[in-house]
Parts: C-alpha cells; sequence; structure tokens
C-alpha cells in the first residue's frame, strides 16, 4: 500500500502531480479570479484544504527511497507539513524532511511528534 492509500484512502489520480499548475477558480463577478494558495492546492491543480499534505504523500510515495513507513502520517497546519508518528532511522527522517520541504507551498516541517528507532 503506498503513502497516498494510506493516509487517504486513495489511489493516484490520473494525471496527478507534486507541483501541479493552479486551477483559476472563477469568483461570482465575471471578471474576478483568485488563484488557489500554494498550501490548498490539489494533486491536480484544484482546490484541496488538505493539498499540500497529499502532494507531499505524492512525493513519498514517488521516491523509490522512501517506502510506506505505516507508523508514520502526514499531516498540514497551514503551510507547515506536520510529521507524526516513528520512523526507523534519523537517515529516512531526513530523507522525508527535504522531500516535504522540496514541495511547492511548504515553508517548514515540523518533526516535533516524530521519534526515531
Amino acid at each position: 500500500m503506498g503513502w497516498l492509500k494510506r493516509l487517504f484512502g486513495m489511489e493516484k489520480p490520473e494525471n496527478a502531480q507534486v507541483n501541479p499548475t493552479p486551477q483559476v477558480v472563477q469568483q461570482a463577478a465575471a471578471t474576478a479570479t483568485q488563484t488557489i494558495p500554494p498550501e490548498r492546492l490539489g494533486l491536480n491543480g484544484e482546490y484541496d484544504q488538505s493539498g499540500l499534505a497529499k502532494r507531499v504523500t505524492l512525493a513519498f510515495d514517488e521516491d523509490a527511497q522512501l517506502d510506506d513507513v505505516d507508523t508514520l502520517w502526514v499531516a498540514q497546519t497551514g503551510s507547515t507539513v506536520v510529521l507524526k508518528g516513528k520512523v526507523p532511522s534519523q537517515n529516512i527522517l531526513n530523507k522525508m524532511i527535504s522531500v516535504a520541504g522540496s514541495v511547492h507551498g511548504a515553508t517548514s516541517v515540523d518533526t516535533n511528534q516524530v521519534t526515531v528507532g
């Protein structure tokens, strides 16, 4: 089972991307448009409240060095990626921090709730 399936109960959507191009959101007035904040950008460029967390899990799935660690969860608070749970080694945690921090919209990675070992 992959990260996306385990954490969000979904298979990878067709054309899903870690850093998609945002879709333009039309407002009530025909001329008004609004762009989606980077941390709310979904897997296909749509608005998604958990978009950053989903894109980070997709990035984890796409990284051959990161197997699904079933004792770790990914969440987000605004533009901060929050990792919670347990990882087998500091090297794996460091790789996860690097991958999560490279996803567009992530301003920091919180690992205060992660234990190693």
